[in-house]
């Protein structure tokens, strides 16, 4: 009985992109073992469709012209916020979502939470300057796939969107890195001890949003929101915004040299 070349199945487990999957002209479809090798090397060899959010075009031409190197990888749309985001998953329904986290509106973690919600097979991965901090682990805790930082090489995040479309997990070496050794030296970040909500509204502060944007944004009353802001500051033992700033600033949550990513 014939067979298919093993070196066909190696580089096609070991997830290399089509160019280099090389696959036999006749498969015996009457074995079942290569049938099933056959749907896999099919679902390989389609393109990966991808959808790009950040509220910066230069970012987002950059990121694409990135892309644009890998044979195995489609950027079929391009989105600059959450609400955007939303809208173009529903119509395109990519395999893979690039989310920037700081948005203006109701940035990248409510609208990965909303995705979740809607689309529980979704995969997305976060896009961020912060490498360290709540950030990382708010993300994470959502069901995030992956966590990319905007330093990533191009190398790096073309491998990122590769494996997450095989469903595995993606963290960037960095943020791996801090998290692991943030765990070793038990280091303490108060703002570790807001639930989602809560950062969600520190974040939206921090853009210089009102209780009332940010009410609407979130799709909760004013009231609501104050109840939030006050636990913040209980919390994080600050008594207005100007020292939950310095204390942001003080722990990186900021990003590096800027307020927005």
């Amino acid at each position: 009985m014939a067979e298919w070349p093993k070196a066909a199945v190696l580089k096609t487990v070991e997830g290399l992109s089509p160019p280099w999957v090389r696959i036999p002209p006749s498969p015996p479809f009457n074995n079942p073992g290569c049938l099933l090798v056959a749907l896999i090397l099919d679902y390989l060899t389609k393109m990966i469709n991808v959808l790009l959010v950040d509220d910066h075009e230069l970012v987002r031409t950059g990121i694409e012209s990135i892309l644009s190197k890998s044979t195995a990888i489609h950027v079929m749309a391009v989105a600059n916020s959450g609400e955007e985001a939303l809208e173009l998953v529903l119509k395109q329904k990519p395999d893979v979502v690039l989310m920037d986290v700081n948005m203006p509106g109701i940035g990248g973690i409510e609208a990965t939470k909303r995705l979740y919600q809607k689309y529980p097979s979704i995969k997305v991965i976060a896009l961020s300057v912060h490498e360290d901090g709540p950030i990382p682990n708010q993300f994470m805790r959502l069901g995030a796939h992956g966590y990319l930082c905007k330093n990533s090489s191009a190398e790096e995040m073309i491998a990122a969107i590769l494996r997450v479309h095989l469903g595995k997990r993606y963290l960037a070496n960095t943020v791996a890195n801090n998290l692991y050794f943030s765990q070793l030296d038990n280091d303490e970040n108060p703002f570790e001890a807001l639930s989602q909500r809560e950062m969600q509204v520190v974040m939206m502060t921090l853009q210089g949003m009102s209780v009332n944007e940010m009410g609407s944004q979130l799709i909760l009353s004013p009231k609501t929101i104050s109840t939030y802001r006050h636990r913040v500051h209980e919390k994080l033992g600050v008594k207005n915004e100007v020292e939950l700033a310095q204390l942001a600033m003080q722990y990186d949550l900021l990003g590096k040299n800027q307020i927005t990513d």
